[in-house]
């Protein structure tokens, strides 16, 4: 009896070509690049390793037993899956807790919606209904420019007392709204003029101060931005004011970046803030548009003083983006329980490189 193999030469040939792609896909983002040729392989991991298992299954119906590079073909997918795996199942419910649960008796909350409203969605209505729907004591909304600044205001800013606002029409602009007072809020440009970032403390009705750092940094895109410089050294910058911070942290914002590349993995360690993702969910916020190509790019870091009460997806507000809600506890006295080794020095050194090679380019 022929072996499926023998039966379907094409489909065999077409299985074999797609497992060696999916090789190379699995290990691209380990090139030593910014340019965003390589660094757009961050993104779709969840895909891959979906594509990978399915690829494994035809390999197995297709498989010659006497063949010896459908052996090898069979062992290095099945490597890269599990190691695929290794990079997904943290942000499972099987993955272990980052963030711990807020205890029972927790009393200080603090609850935060971020969405990236895309500058030329003109749903008001359905951003509004459900920011409404959550009544987020913080609100972030990204990619606002003047009209959408006007139209939100009309909406929130009876309910929303303390405000930071920073209109761009460039898909940069900025919204911070909050329920409880901001104090020496400023807008920062941390790498680029164009590109803001709000960084302001909350005072909680205990008193207690939170340091908020609201960010959007430029993805690497084929024409505007081909490297990713811009945005790792934003976020090393970020992590820097975070690690250096006399109060709990909260970073929030569309980062343009997911949770497990080798960027935000540096921008832990660096910072040594959480990802409340993590053991919960992909949460993926990113593209709501194409079910098939979704990934976690919107996020909220907080220092080990916050506990978590919900984290939750808003609805489809008409951008490409979901909303990102979460309601935290914060409980310095438990911070200890879930804090993050200090960054070694490998990791201070590598984070410090990054602003430095940023700072070269912009001065070259």
């Amino acid at each position: 009896m022929l072996d499926q193999s023998v039966r379907f030469p094409k489909l065999k040939f077409l299985v074999t070509l797609l497992g060696a792609v999916v090789i190379i896909l699995t290990f691209i983002p380990y090139i030593s690049t910014e340019h965003w040729s390589i660094r757009v392989f961050d993104f779709p991991h969840l895909q891959l390793t979906i594509f990978t298992a399915l690829i494994l299954l035809a390999l197995v119906f297709l498989f010659n037993k006497r063949r010896v590079k459908d052996y090898i073909l069979t062992i290095a997918l099945l490597a890269c899956l599990i190691y695929q795996g290794t990079k997904i199942l943290p942000y499972t419910v099987l993955g272990k807790v980052e963030v711990d649960n807020a205890s029972a008796k927790t009393k200080e909350t603090l609850s935060i919606y971020t969405a990236n409203v895309l500058q030329d969605n003109r749903d008001v209505k359905s951003l509004i209904k459900d920011t409404k729907k959550f009544n987020a004591d913080v609100v972030l909304y990204t990619e606002t420019n003047s009209k959408w600044t006007e139209s939100l205001n009309e909406y929130l800013n009876k309910e929303y007392r303390y405000t930071v606002q920073v209109p761009q029409e460039n898909t940069y602009g900025m919204l911070l709204y909050s329920k409880f007072e901001l104090e020496q809020s400023t807008i920062e440009y941390l790498v680029e003029d164009t590109i803001p970032s709000i960084h302001t403390r909350l005072i909680l009705p205990s008193d207690k101060t939170i340091q908020l750092y609201a960010i959007h940094p430029a993805p690497p895109t084929p024409i505007h931005n081909p490297s990713s410089l811009d945005r790792d050294a934003e976020l090393m910058k970020v992590g820097r004011l975070s690690k250096n911070s006399e109060f709990p942290v909260i970073v929030m914002g569309d980062f343009n970046d997911v949770a497990w590349s080798e960027t935000t993995s540096l921008f832990q360690s660096y910072s040594g803030l959480l990802d409340l993702r993590k053991g919960r969910g992909l949460f993926n916020t990113y593209n709501a548009k194409y079910w098939f190509m979704r990934w976690p790019l919107d996020h909220v870091f907080v220092s080990p003083d916050f506990r978590v009460l919900e984290v939750d997806l808003g609805s489809n507000i008409g951008s490409d983006h979901f909303p990102f809600f979460t309601k935290l506890s914060l409980e310095s006295s438990t911070a200890s329980k879930q804090r993050l080794p200090s960054p070694s020095k490998e990791v201070i050194d590598d984070a410090t490189e990054q602003i430095r090679e940023e700072k070269e380019e912009e001065g070259s």
